[in-house]
């Protein structure tokens, strides 16, 4: 079922229950998804742009419960949360952590790569294997970096025994 049924038949179903959170909710990712499509001058959105759409709103979301936290403001932040859930519910299963680290080292062997200046020469190939998947951005960065410095720690070790 293509995500714009999907979220017409969840509205439906949200109005009868009377549930104005998850309507509110749904409303939103349907606007998001009206108004890109119309950005892009196109009646549907390809999968991949509607993911995209998705991600740019849980993101969003995640910073606004942020902000509100920071505000002493705890009862918008449980609300921003429960829209978060109801987002997160049509985005596909997003990979694990070592699933991306598996990709990231695979990929700083490929690429050649050993230091913390190639991060975007190892990001750049990270977002072309993921593209179309739903992938934490901050996540994988975190484990480039990771993997990155761990490298660069290794070979200085190495060529101080090889001196």
């Amino acid at each position: 079922m293509k995500l714009k049924e999907k979220l017409s038949q969840e509205i439906k179903e949200a109005q009868k229950s009377k549930d104005s959170l998850k309507l509110n909710a749904l409303r939103l990712i349907k606007s998001a998804l009206d108004y890109k499509a119309m950005e892009l001058q196109k009646n549907d959105l390809e999968e991949t742009e509607e993911i995209k759409v998705l991600q740019h709103i849980v993101k969003q979301r995640k910073e606004s419960i942020d902000s509100f936290r920071k505000g002493n403001r705890e009862e918008s932040a449980k609300k921003e949360e429960a829209e978060l859930k109801i987002v997160e519910s049509f985005l596909p299963a997003s990979l694990s952590k070592e699933d991306l680290e598996k990709v990231v080292v695979e990929l700083i062997a490929e690429l050649g790569t050993s230091s913390i200046r190639d991060m975007g020469k190892v990001m750049k190939g990270c977002m072309e294997k993921f593209k179309g998947k739903v992938i934490d951005g901050k996540l994988l960065s975190d484990i480039v970096k990771s993997k990155l410095k761990s490298d660069t720690v290794g070979e200085s070790d190495d060529k101080k025994e090889k001196q």
